[in-house]
């Protein structure tokens, strides 16, 4: 059978467990696997919408939207040999020693600082584990060593990989990591901190929500010692930050465009928006600044995919937005979160068989909107996102 007619004709398959769309990668039927429950098809026929095609790319930018949506066209059409990630030995991605070993002796640090914290949580001996966070943060690795000139011994990594019990990212490890993040910071210092992994949700019982919600990001060990609340992650990262102290948080999980309790959330129609809390709890800095770019609202999924890359799977957020700065350095930030919405736009109205690059789709509709938000309003269209 054609294979172009193949996928033509499975548009309107679904899964019979979750109901996820299916798009086939092979000929073969049989081999048809739901990337959500991981069910080998076995599916109804439901109908298909094509998606009516709405690009807003500016033209400014219209060729950084086209190199990142053709990469992903191209690799999921074939046209590049994807490698399996599984069957590579594991290396560290951390120095040693160890930055967390380090940090006594760090006291020389060239000034002014560049420091970053990478958390990649696969779920290994879970049965909702997750393929592509490694890549995630060894592509954010590589991203800011090799673009924006980190020092590597500057860079603490956690992941299920890494061979010291200190460097896996269970609860306990990240709480240490988040303040080694901070420690010492003064004005002048940039600090990153990236998760990739799950998020979750629970009921704010402090009254300190707007939406009623606490978000969370899962360690490795969450069923065990539980989640770690946005309302730790604010007060250990957020309001220690000093005067003159930039710290830029980029996290791809779902439920995540809060997960720092910033107290202003960008609007790309009304700007920027009120989000402090409403019993008047204090989550300022105390003088610096924090900026946080997220995989999606509060009440959204996010996505992964094996599209981007030969290499496994990715976080759509964390591809697109090192593709976006890699081609189109130092852009405002308003510039930037309007390529990574125009990327998305660009790929899923290519045609409905892309639709895997989206997870959260529900009647053709991508759910999924990138999340910026800061300690204090600033003008996006002038501020550039520099690191």
């Amino acid at each position: 059978m054609d294979r172009n007619k193949l996928l033509q004709d499975t548009r309107g398959y679904r899964c019979g467990r979750c109901r996820q769309r299916l798009v086939p990668t092979t000929t073969n039927l049989e081999d048809i696997q739901c990337p959500a429950c991981e069910r080998v098809a076995s599916s109804s026929l439901g109908g298909t919408n094509e998606r009516s095609c709405n690009n807003k790319t500016d033209g400014r930018f219209s060729s950084t939207v086209s190199h990142v949506a053709e990469k992903f066209r191209n690799t999921f059409l074939g046209r590049h040999h994807r490698q399996d990630s599984d069957t590579e030995k594991p290396k560290s991605l951390n120095c040693n020693p160890s930055p967390l070993e380090s940090s006594s002796t760090s006291l020389s640090d060239q000034r002014p600082r560049k420091r970053a914290l990478l958390i990649g949580v696969t779920y290994k001996t879970w049965k909702h584990k997750l393929k592509g966070t490694v890549n995630d943060v060894k592509n954010m690795r590589s991203f800011l060593i090799e673009n924006l000139k980190f020092p590597p011994q500057n860079i603490l990594v956690l992941t299920e990989d890494e061979t010291e019990p200190d460097l896996i990212p269970t609860k306990k490890n990240i709480e240490i990591s988040l303040k080694w993040l901070v420690q010492d910071c003064l004005a002048g210092d940039s600090l990153v901190f990236y998760y990739s992994g799950h998020g979750l949700r629970q009921p704010d019982f402090n009254l300190d929500e707007r939406d009623g919600f606490d978000e969370t990001i899962c360690p490795v060990d969450f069923l065990k010692e539980g989640m770690i609340l946005d309302n730790y992650i604010n007060s250990t990262i957020v309001q220690p930050l000093p005067q003159g102290v930039i710290l830029h948080a980029i996290v791809d999980a779902c439920h995540s465009g809060t997960i720092l309790d910033l107290v202003h959330v960008y609007n790309r129609e009304k700007e920027w928006e009120d989000n402090s809390p409403p019993n008047g709890t204090r989550k300022h800095t105390n003088g610096g600044l924090a900026i946080s770019i997220c995989a999606c609202e509060d009440n959204q999924m996010a996505a992964d995919t094996t599209a981007f890359t030969e290499k496994g799977m990715n976080g759509a957020l964390t591809y697109i937005l090192i593709e976006t700065v890699k081609k189109y350095p130092g852009p405002t930030y308003g510039d930037l979160l309007d390529l990574i919405h125009e990327t998305i736009d660009a790929v899923n109205n290519s045609g409905c068989h892309f639709s895997r690059f989206i997870r959260s789709v529900f009647h053709n509709k991508i759910l999924q909107t990138p999340q910026l938000s800061a300690s204090k309003p600033f003008d996006v269209k002038k501020t550039h996102f520099i690191l």
